[in-house]
C-alpha cells in the first residue's frame, strides 16, 4: 500500500516516518549510527527527518523538496511510505507524490496550529479521491499535550475538511520528537484511548478491496514477439481496478474492440488463470485486435462501462507559471493515454485555502481550483473520479511543463452544443444558390448523398472509391470523389499537424462535403480511422442529407453502425460495385 505524509511545511512529515521507521526496526543500526555521527561532526542536532531527507539542501535548511519514499512492514502487509514537500513552492512535487497513493497522512503542528497549506493539501486530496485519510496533531510535546488544544484544532480543521467531502477516519495526538502514538503509547498522552499511528495505518483497506470493482487497465503498450517462433501478440499495462480470468470476455475503449483473454503473461513466474488489482501484467487475446496505447481494457460483460466522448466536467488545481485559459490548447494526459484539449468554459474559480469563490473569472491563476468544460481533439475514455480514481484524474502540460492536474466529476451534458450553434449560424448566414434543390433534382433524377468509405490506414479505401465514382459516372451520376488529404493540404494548410488538430481537419473536411451536397452531388469520400463520435459530428454538419457509411477491413466500430462492410481480400471492383447496389436507390 501507498501512503503519502502531507502537510505544512516543518509541521514534522519526515520526522513522523523516520521515528516510524525507527521504532518499528525497519531501518539499518548501521544507517542510524552514520547519520548520528555526520550530525555530531557537523555541530547538529540528530533529527529523525535526515532518514528522510536524503537531498543536501533539504538538510541545509531543514524542508523537504522532492518527495522521499521508502519501504516499511507493518504486523498486516508491507508499505511505501512517500514524504511529500509541504512548501508552497514545491506543491507540484507534493500532487505528483500524493497522486500515486491509496491513503493519506495530514499532519498539523500542534503549536502552530492550521496554516494556509494544511488546508490546501487537504482540498489536494479530496481532489485526487483519497478517501483514506488520518490526521495527526504532531508536536504536542509544545502545547504540554493538551487536550484543549488538541480538542481545538480538531474541531476547527473537521469543519474545513466537512466542506471539501473529506472524512478522516482518526485524529491522533503524538510526539514524534519524544515518540508517543507512533509506533508505542508511551503514556504522555493519558486522555487519547483510540489506536496509534502503526495500528491505524494496519486498519486501511488495501488493494483486495479494488479486486472487487469494475474492472479497469489502461494499455501502456503492445509487444510483438518474434523469436524462435514466437508469435504472440501482447497487450500490456497496470491493472487499477477489478481482476480479470482467462477466458473473459473484454471490450477496448473509446475504440470498443472486444475480444477475449487467450493467457495471463507474467515475466519468470508460473502461468496464471486469474489476476487483480494492482499487478502489471499483460494478456494475449483470442481475436487479433488493432489496440492503442491509451484504450482502456474492461471486461465487456461488465455494466459499469467507462465513458466516452470529446468533453467532461473536471476540477482542476492550477499550478502553471502562465494562467490557465480559455479555448488555448493544452496537452492532457490520462492514465496512460494522452491527447490535446481545451478549456471550453470556466464555471467558477476557487481559492484552495480560503474555500472563497468567483464565478466571474475568466482565468485561473497559480494555486487556484476551478470547475471547468474541458473539450479533447480526439475522442477519450474517462470515468468519474467517484467510480475509478485511477481513470478519473488527469494532469495539463503547458509547453513543456505539467501546469495543472484534476479530477473528472461528470461527462459533458448535451453532447457539441457549440458544434450544433456553429451549424445553425451557417445556415442563418448561408448565401444561397439561385438554383432550388427541387431543380437540381429534376436534371439529376436523385437526390444527393454522401458516401463515407473508411477503415484502417493502408486499407484499400481509395482505390474503391474511385472505381466507385468511375462506375457511378457511367451510369450518369453526378459524382465526385474527395479524400479527407485533399482538404488537409489544400483548405486546411495552415494546420497541418492531422494528429494535434484532427477535431478542426474533419470539421471543415465536413464543411466542404457540405458544400458539395448542397450542390446537389453524389459525394464519395474516404478517410481513415473515423470513430463513432466523429461520424456524428460530420452527420451534425451536413444534416438531413443522407450518409451512406461503408467500412473497409476490419470492424472496429460497435455493430450496426456500418452500412457495409467491405472484407479485406475484395477487389476494389467487387467492392464498388457492392456499395453501388446499395446506393442505387436514389433515382427520383
Amino acid at each position: 500500500m501507498n501512503i503519502v505524509f502531507v502537510g505544512h511545511v516543518d509541521h514534522g512529515k519526515s520526522t513522523i516516518i523516520g521515528r516510524l521507521l525507527h521504532d518499528t526496526g525497519s531501518i539499518l543500526e548501521g544507517k542510524l549510527r552514520d547519520i548520528k555521527e555526520r550530525c555530531r561532526k557537523n555541530s547538529k542536532a540528530f533529527e529523525y527527518a535526515f532518514l528522510l531527507d536524503a537531498l543536501k539542501d533539504e538538510q541545509s535548511q531543514g524542508i523537504t523538496i522532492d518527495t522521499a519514499r521508502c519501504h516499511f512492514r507493518g504486523d498486516k502487509r508491507d508499505y511505501i511510505l512517500i514524504d511529500a514537500p509541504g512548501h508552497i513552492d514545491f506543491l507540484k512535487n507534493m500532487v505528483s507524490g500524493a497522486a500515486r497513493a491509496d491513503a493519506a497522512i495530514l499532519v498539523i503542528d500542534a503549536h502552530e496550529g492550521i496554516q494556509e497549506n494544511s488546508k490546501r493539501h487537504g482540498y489536494l486530496l479530496s481532489m485526487l479521491g483519497i478517501k483514506q485519510v488520518i490526521v495527526c496533531v504532531n508536536k504536542m510535546d509544545l502545547v504540554k499535550y493538551s487536550k484543549r488544544t488538541f480538542d481545538a484544532v480538531k474541531a476547527e480543521y473537521s469543519k474545513f475538511l466537512s466542506k471539501i467531502n473529506v472524512n478522516p477516519i482518526a485524529f491522533i495526538p503524538i510526539s514524534a520528537k519524544n515518540g508517543e502514538n507512533i509506533a508505542n503509547k508511551l503514556g504522555l498522552v493519558k486522555w487519547h484511548k483510540g489506536k496509534t499511528l502503526l495500528e491505524e495505518i494496519d486498519s486501511l483497506h488495501g488493494t483486495k478491496d479494488l479486486e472487487k470493482k469494475p474492472f479497469r487497465m489502461p494499455v501502456q503498450d503492445i509487444y510483438k514477439f518474434t523469436g524462435e517462433g514466437d508469435n504472440r501478440r501482447s497487450i500490456a499495462g497496470r491493472i487499477e481496478e477489478g481482476s480479470i480470468s482467462v477466458g473473459d470476455d473484454v471490450m477496448f475503449y473509446p475504440s470498443r474492440k472486444t475480444s477475449k483473454i487467450k493467457s495471463i503473461e507474467t515475466f519468470n513466474s508460473p502461468k496464471l488463470s486469474s489476476i487483480g488489482a494492482g499487478y502489471s501484467t499483460s494478456f494475449t487475446l483470442t481475436k487479433e485486435a488493432y489496440i492503442q496505447p491509451g484504450e482502456i481494457m474492461c471486461k465487456a460483460n461488465e455494466k459499469s462501462a467507462p465513458e466516452c466522448g470529446h468533453a467532461f466536467q473536471a476540477n482542476i488545481f492550477w499550478m502553471g507559471k502562465e494562467p490557465l485559459t480559455l479555448n488555448k490548447e493544452y496537452k492532457l494526459k490520462l492514465g496512460t493515454g494522452k491527447g490535446y484539449a481545451k478549456i471550453k468554459s470556466i464555471k467558477r474559480v476557487l481559492d484552495a485555502s480560503s474555500l472563497k469563490s468567483n464565478e466571474k473569472k475568466l482565468q485561473v491563476d497559480r494555486h487556484e481550483v476551478a470547475e471547468c468544460e474541458i473539450e479533447t481533439v480526439t475522442p477519450i475514455a474517462f470515468d468519474v473520479i467517484s467510480d475509478c480514481e485511477a481513470t478519473g484524474r488527469f494532469v495539463l502540460v503547458d509547453g513543456y511543463e505539467i501546469a495543472g492536474g484534476g479530477i473528472i466529476t461528470g461527462a459533458a451534458k448535451n453532447g457539441r452544443p457549440e458544434l450544433k450553434e456553429k451549424v445553425r449560424l451557417r445556415d442563418i448566414k448561408w448565401v444561397k444558390s439561385g438554383i432550388k434543390a427541387s431543380k437540381r433534382l429534376a436534371k439529376y433524377a436523385h437526390k444527393p448523398q454522401l458516401i463515407l468509405i473508411t477503415g484502417k490506414r493502408n486499407e484499400n479505401k481509395i482505390r474503391i472509391a474511385r472505381k466507385l465514382e468511375e462506375l457511378l459516372s457511367n451510369k450518369g451520376y453526378p459524382v465526385y470523389y474527395i479524400g479527407i488529404r485533399s482538404v488537409i493540404y489544400g483548405v486546411d494548410s495552415d494546420i497541418r499537424s492531422a494528429e494535434r488538430y484532427r477535431d478542426e481537419h474533419l470539421r471543415r473536411f465536413a464543411e466542404v462535403l457540405n458544400i458539395l451536397l448542397d450542390a446537389g452531388l453524389t459525394v464519395i469520400a474516404t478517410a481513415s480511422d473515423l470513430h463513432e463520435d466523429e461520424l456524428e459530428k460530420i452527420k451534425t454538419i451536413i444534416e438531413d442529407r443522407k450518409m451512406t457509411l461503408v467500412l473497409v477491413g476490419e470492424n472496429y466500430l460497435v455493430e450496426n453502425v456500418a452500412d457495409i462492410e467491405v472484407p479485406k481480400n475484395k477487389t476494389s471492383t467487387e467492392a464498388a460495385r457492392a456499395i453501388m447496389e446499395l446506393t442505387s436507390q436514389v433515382k427520383k
